[in-house]
């Protein structure tokens, strides 16, 4: 059985944890990875019981609100993307990776431009940015996704393991072709976690691979100083950890898992899994519990 109960949202010490938001409005501008087009986003605290919410530019200039949950997403191709009523946004899963492992619950995320900023290429700006504003508790109990029975969803090598537990954990086995390798990721999820061992590791890619994306138009916005590239001797800029490509992994799937409109109280085991597999996943679980 799988449900999702307010309710039960406790810390190890049985205290209740509370839902929260912004303390104050946060700004950020730059460009998308993948469009290289100018993009801007302004988050803005809302009240309790909202969730995260995206404010799009629709026709004739009128706001689209599209909640940040998994029955939005519209394409995982090259990043996660939402939609509603023709407005989208793509790349927005490390913003959200950030609201969400940062512990906000309720924020609206206004985005002028198809993509969400890249930044650095990792979450560590928009981590760095909640952490000064602060949160503040907003007195309702936190949604938290439980389930008392294991899940999983396979898709040839790929496979995402659910298992019922006391706190969200994540543990990520990827693997890449030299000079990657093999990486793997074993770790509670939590704001002080997140912010120390997650928001810092950056998106990735391949020499060669970044030049046959610019050869078809896309990754225009991709950089050294927005990326981590491997060429065929290693990385070309220095590692943040030894493991940074597995800890961006995780950031992305942390992303995709706020999708599911409640924080997880279970055991992540993901093996070898990209967006498109999270966001299948969190459509279930999420059509799970409305059945």
């Amino acid at each position: 059985m799988l449900w999702s109960a307010s309710a039960s949202a406790k810390r190890h010490d049985d205290a209740p944890v509370m839902q929260t938001t912004l303390r104050d409005d946060l700004t950020f501008e730059g460009v998308g990875l993948h469009s290289g087009a100018p993009a801007s986003m302004h988050i803005r605290p809302t009240e309790a019981g909202s969730g995260l919410t995206f404010v799009l530019a629709g026709g004739a200039g009128r706001p689209v609100r599209v909640p940040a949950t998994a029955e939005y997403v519209i394409d995982t191709s090259r990043a996660t993307v939402i939609g509603r009523d023709g407005a989208s946004v793509s790349t927005i899963e490390h913003v959200l990776s950030a609201l969400f492992g940062m512990g906000v619950s309720n924020a609206d995320i206004e985005v002028r431009g198809p993509e969400i900023p890249v930044l650095d290429g990792s979450s560590v700006i928009y981590a760095q940015a909640i952490e000064s504003v602060g949160t503040v508790d907003q007195g309702v109990v936190r949604k938290e996704f439980v389930l008392d029975a294991p899940f999983e969803m396979r898709r040839g090598d790929r496979a995402v393991i659910i298992l019922p537990a006391p706190e969200f954990r994540v543990r990520f086995v990827a693997e890449f072709a030299a000079p990657v390798g093999v990486q793997y990721f074993d770790g509670v999820i939590d704001p002080a976690t997140y912010a120390s061992e997650i928001a810092s590791a950056r998106t990735f890619g391949y020499l060669h691979e970044v030049e046959a994306l610019r050869a078809r138009g896309l990754a225009l916005g991709g950089s050294l100083e927005n990326a981590l590239v491997f060429d065929a001797e290693g990385p070309m800029q220095p590692l943040r950890w030894p493991n940074e490509v597995v800890r961006h992994k995780v950031l992305d799937l942390i992303g995709d898992f706020s999708l599911l409109g409640a924080w997880p109280r279970f055991e992540i085991v993901a093996i070898k899994s990209g967006h498109e597999l999270h966001a299948q996943v969190t459509q279930a679980l999420r059509e799970r519990h409305r059945g």
